[in-house]
């Protein structure tokens, strides 16, 4: 594949003509012979200085509507901005780009668009290039608008392609932006990205690209690129870098937040180099590849601006903070819970990432965490009523409250830091990026500081300029999950049948059906439809007999395999395609499935209720013994929590609800109810199965459900356990098993109670855990005692005058162990060798071991042949490797003692 798969000859008839830039070689089309392509590092930030005869300032929301406006008289119409959180794709956890909406249900052809052609302007969040955010004045940024121009083009439905997309980009920057066509240049390249690829001409006027128009004609097949069904227009607008074309202002970031950059400077403290000294330095370094703010600074000074270096270097930190607030507002207004893992590990890496620049932007430690707050709450209020960005300040209180626990736990980590880092680097004499990234992705410390405290005891370390674009490039999208490889193996042969019409959604309450045998291999048989559930979307399956003539067959299980769905019978049948079956349910598992799942969606809907709308599922399952719902928040549920979540639900069961069952098309559907339908995850089909409960939930759902939500009968959430940082597992039951599960509560209640004795488990308990109480004070007094005699009895005089504690502990007590070694090392401030069992540990009072020279740590080695330990010069831990004679060991430690002395 290349980038001459498209003819831009049609540019002649604008006066453009191919020329070939003598510096990177690139192919560009311009009205005007040029050497070079007005692309960096070919070409400086022209359109800084350049006076354009039309061209006059516009704001964001200028260009904004006029991108939108102009499309919508060419003919297109208007889709709304969805999340940044792109819960409609199992493949990516970030929106990136405006066609990652339209990806790969639309791009494959396998549902039409909402319109055709269609404009949208979406809100992107881009991590790949973090680390060159600020640095480059505004040509990076983590969150910024793309103008989404699209047209989708199937066989006999022609929209437009080359031609269209060059008249549409020519009219929109000659006649709505104000530029002449010698202005623009076009540059031929190559995109691919979420599966697709294509060629991708990038509109470049004077040093800054404003658009990358991609014609994507192939798809990602196992690795390779093949034609793609449907001739895809997607073109991405930069509104923020059209914006900052149009002012011409020192950086893109004044550009976009206007009056918001000098809040933020007041806020920081920060001074900016004057305006005409900052635009001279952007101008200037705008043609080079600078990878930290040593090098900008660096760069800078040679250029003659030194005195402006530290104002400077705190401005570049400003912007980059600008970008980080808004980008992490973003995410957090879509539902995002900072976690370690997935969409969470990438907000918590925005999170650190803004703290971090805040401290090197001048502000103490102890006032990050609220100045941060301060920052993201003039963000908001910058961009309250923005078409765009609006949605930030109806999710303020969530937003400052996740914002203030996360940085608080940055700020607290960097407080321990010294010692966490100190303890890490003693164990190593180098560290490479891989250690770097393993000790930010355990303790949240950020590279820049483990470099610093590392190199000062001594410790070489390597820090990539672009440690934060490799990091978040590793964890944009989820890994890719090993697929149930024998059950498809087993199953291939069903994807040939005919599909089976699935009566469980027609009417899943009833409980038999007359079947046509489709398909019989060994125990698994197909039908032409069935009463009976496969397992799919967290629900187990369906039991149940297959009866022929008098032969009664148990079907075991039930699985799904495309639309086809394969029973598992409990023998080889006597069946042959063409049959006629009679099929039926376990209608008492079925109706406790049904039960379960719609129980699911309504403490879902409750949760949401009571915790916030940044609630997401995060993991279910339903089975016939009780059903489990991992849900996202930011902290541990309080038993208040629980209980408000619990009488939520049965609320709403009591509210006697029926429940709403339609197939509607993919986008009357996402339009109707909006991204919460993926729930249970990205659903690849053209129509979406919705299971709504009115007022309350709406999901994507295969499932079977009961028709009122009364048929819940009650929820008893029975068990409450965060599973990781951010994820939260509620475990409960529904209808005839609460009383089923209470009984088992009762059962074990007796069972302590013969355990415990009495008749009140509370009172056997208190009384239980009041002798324990008197039991252990007693046993403390007893070992203070044991402690004293042993340490009276355990003096040892070393052949070369030094005095320590040789104690020998006859029984396995850790508590009495670390008592001796506190008591003798700290207290004492002498030196304690303690034997018990095959355990040895050394200990001494810091300063008495650095007073006479001791290093604990050559008694360690002394002992090589004994066992295996380690430790710091005060402080050893020796496993032995079997029982040893002590008079041995206390030979070797004296040996080892006077020589160190």
């Amino acid at each position: 594949m290349s980038t001459s798969d498209i003819d831009l000859g049609y540019l002649r008839r604008y006066g453009y003509e191919k020329y070939r830039c003598i510096k990177c070689e690139g192919v560009i089309w311009s009205t005007r012979p040029r050497e070079t392509c007005p692309d960096r590092p070919c070409s400086k930030y022209e359109f800084l200085y350049k006076d354009y005869k039309n061209l006059r300032p516009l704001s964001l929301r200028e260009v904004r509507s006029r991108f939108i406006d102009f499309l919508v008289r060419r003919g297109h119409e208007v889709v709304d901005p969805y999340p940044v959180l792109a819960k409609w794709r199992d493949d990516l956890y970030l929106t990136i780009a405006s066609i990652i909406v339209f990806q790969p249900h639309v791009t494959d052809g396998l549902v039409d668009p909402p319109y055709n052609p269609l404009v949208i302007v979406q809100p992107s969040i881009r991590l790949t290039d973090i680390d060159n955010v600020g640095l480059t004045f505004g040509r990076h940024m983590t969150s910024f608008e793309m103008g989404g121009m699209h047209a989708f083009n199937k066989p006999g439905k022609f929209v437009y392609w080359v031609e269209g997309v060059l008249d549409n980009t020519i009219d929109f920057f000659t006649k709505e932006i104000g530029l002449s066509m010698d202005d623009i240049v076009f540059k031929e390249s190559w995109w691919e990205g979420g599966g697709n690829a294509g060629p991708a001409p990038e509109v470049l006027v004077d040093g800054l690209e404003v658009a990358t128009l991609v014609f994507m004609k192939y798809k990602d097949a196992g690795g390779r690129w093949v034609d793609n069904p449907v001739l895809v227009v997607d073109c991405g607008y930069g509104i923020e870098r059209i914006t900052w074309l149009t002012q011409r202002t020192p950086t893109g970031f004044h550009a976009v937040y206007g009056s918001l950059v000098g809040k933020f400077k007041d806020l920081l403290g920060v001074e900016e180099p004057p305006s005409d000294v900052l635009k001279k330095i952007v101008y200037e370094t705008s043609d080079k590849e600078i990878s930290s703010v040593s090098e900008l600074l660096d760069l800078a000074t040679k250029l003659g601006f030194g005195e402006y270096a530290k104002d400077l270097e705190r401005s570049v930190y400003t912007y980059s903070i600008l970008d980080h607030t808004r980008t992490l507002a973003l995410m957090l207004a879509d539902g995002i819970v900072p976690s370690n893992t997935g969409e969470g590990y990438l907000a918590r890496l925005v999170a650190r990432r803004l703290a971090r620049n805040v401290l090197l932007a001048g502000v103490e430690l102890s006032k990050v965490r609220d100045v941060v707050l301060e920052l993201i709450n003039a963000q908001i209020n910058y961009w309250t009523g923005d078409y765009v960005f609006g949605k930030l300040a109806g999710r303020r209180d969530y937003i400052l409250e996740v914002a203030q626990a996360e940085i608080g736990k940055f700020v607290d980590t960097l407080v321990e830091s010294e010692s966490l880092v100190r303890k890490i680097v003693s164990r190593k004499k180098q560290l490479g990026l891989e250690d770097l990234i393993s000790i930010y992705d355990s303790y949240g410390i950020p590279p820049e500081i483990v470099v610093e405290k590392a190199r000062s005891l001594g410790t070489n370390v390597q820090l990539p300029p672009d440690f934060y674009s490799v990091v978040a490039a590793r964890h944009s999208a989820p890994p890719r999950l090993a697929k149930q490889v024998e059950k498809q193996e087993e199953f291939e042969w069903a994807s040939n049948l005919w599909e089976t019409v699935p009566e469980f959604h027609i009417d899943p309450y009833k409980k038999s059906t007359e079947a046509r045998v489709l398909g019989v291999k060994g125990r698994l048989v197909v039908l032409d439809r069935t009463v009976i559930y496969p397992r799919s979307g967290g629900q187990d399956y369906d039991t149940g007999i297959v009866r022929f003539g008098e032969e009664v067959y148990r079907v075991l299980e039930a699985y799904k395999f495309g639309n086809v769905i394969v029973h598992v019978l409990d023998r080889e049948p006597s069946l042959r395609p063409g049959d006629t079956v009679v099929v039926e349910v376990d209608w008492g598992r079925r109706y406790r499935l049904m039960r379960h799942h719609t129980a699911t969606h309504i403490v879902l809907a409750a949760a949401r209720k009571v915790l916030g709308e940044h609630v997401w599922q995060a993991g279910a399952e339903k089975t016939v013994e009780k059903a489990r719902l991992d849900i996202t928040h930011y902290k541990p549920l309080s038993k208040e929590d629980v209980e408000a979540i619990e009488k939520e639900a049965n609320r709403i069961v009591d509210l006697r609800i029926d429940l709403n069952f339609n197939t509607l098309s993919r986008f009357d559907a996402e339009k109707k109810y909006g991204i919460r339908l993926y729930q249970g995850g990205s659903v690849y089909s053209s129509n979406v199965r919705v299971v709504e409960i009115p007022g309350f939930d709406a999901q994507a759902c295969y499932g079977t459900h009961v028709k009122n939500t009364a048929e819940v009968g009650g929820i008893k959430i029975i068990n409450v356990d965060r599973i990781q940082e951010g994820v939260v597992r509620l475990e409960f039951v529904s209808a005839t098993r609460i009383p089923e599960v209470m009984r088992d509560f009762m059962d074990e209640e007796q069972k302590a109670l013969s355990i415990l004795g009495g008749d009140n488990i509370v009172a056997a308990a208190e009384r239980i855990v009041n002798e324990l109480k008197e039991k252990t004070s007693l046993l403390s007094r007893y070992r203070g005692l044991l402690k004293e005699i042993l340490l009276e009895r355990s003096v040892v005089s070393a052949s070369c005058g030094f005095e320590y504690y040789f104690v020998l502990i006859p029984i396995e007590d850790e508590a009495l162990r670390k008592e001796v070694v506190e008591e003798a090392a700290l207290k004492r401030r002498a030196m304690v060798v303690v034997l018990m069992g095959d355990l040895l540990e050394i200990a001494v009072d810091p300063t008495k071991a650095r007073e006479r020279g001791l290093d604990l740590t050559k008694v360690v080695k002394e002992l090589g042949q004994y066992g295996k330990g380690g430790g710091k010069p005060d402080h050893v831990i020796v496993k032995l490797f079997k029982p040893t004679d002590p008079g041995l060991i206390n030979h070797v430690i004296e040996k080892a003692v006077c020589s160190s002395k």
